[in-house]
């Protein structure tokens, strides 16, 4: 096979420490009757460690440079060349078998959107062992009142439980990326919530972070949520978001929706 160069578009750094990749297999722990979707596999090294303990093992690979040499390397795969973003994680679901599992080197560029994917579709999704770069580990992995605490801290931990699992040096990726790297373990909650509650959910705390240093008063009213009055809520809308609990962000969302019953 001709040497595929990675590419920057694509956030693309290739892993090929296999003590790393054991351990990111140790806390995976794929079983036989698992469904594991693998994002990104590039060349396969996550791919080679999961290939034959399950039957039901599917990678997304939005590079089709590197399809076929999968397709050497491990002639049953099931392999989907597209953009994981663009595909619809149900459609992997198998009639009597569990919720999907989610595992990859994620693009660093494209991490946020993941991990909304992830929370937008969980349903069908039982957790996600993820390798993200190492200020986003800290970030959704934060204590409230912190700098680092912010859209995805509150999002993830109200969606899932989230662990830190461990550090990776950058000197185990080609090319050398300029930041370090950890791996994060995103296990679901079962919430018995709408679709609709979600997605106010979502856009509530986007809303309360998107003028970090502002109040909540003047952030919601710079929001999509300016028409609405919030003044009877019983949280104090002097305060900055980064000063709010999960539930907090969850009775703005159930206040919000009980005013917009449409």
């Amino acid at each position: 096979m001709q040497k595929v160069i990675p590419l920057k578009r694509f956030g693309q750094n290739y892993l090929h420490d296999k003590n790393i990749i054991e351990k990111i297999i140790h806390e995976l722990n794929p079983q036989a009757d698992d469904i594991i979707v693998e994002i990104g596999p590039g060349l396969g090294a996550i791919t080679e460690f999961i290939y034959g303990k399950t039957k039901n093992f599917f990678v997304v690979e939005i590079d089709k440079r590197v399809i076929a040499e999968l397709k050497r390397k491990f002639s049953e795969l099931q392999i989907i060349s597209a953009d994981f973003l663009k595909i619809n994680t149900s459609d992997f679901i198998i009639p009597g078998k569990k919720k999907i599992r989610v595992v990859g080197n994620i693009p660093y560029n494209r991490t946020a959107s993941i991990m909304f994917k992830i929370i937008r579709e969980s349903g069908w999704i039982k957790d996600a062992v993820f390798m993200v770069q190492y200020e986003v580990a800290k970030r959704i992995t934060a204590s409230k009142g912190t700098k680092d605490y912010g859209i995805l801290t509150v999002l993830l931990n109200y969606f899932a439980d989230v662990k830190f699992c461990f550090k990776v040096s950058h000197n185990v990726f080609h090319p050398v990326p300029n930041v370090n790297s950890a791996v994060v373990h995103i296990k679901l909650k079962n919430l018995k919530i709408t679709t609709e509650e979600r997605e106010i959910m979502i856009n509530m705390v986007k809303a309360c972070f998107g003028n970090r240093r502002k109040t909540l008063k003047n952030s919601l009213s710079n929001s999509i949520f300016k028409e609405l009055n919030f003044s009877g809520i019983g949280i104090d809308l002097s305060k900055r978001a980064e000063q709010l609990e999960a539930e907090d962000f969850v009775k703005l969302t159930k206040y919000a929706r009980n005013q917009r019953p449409d």
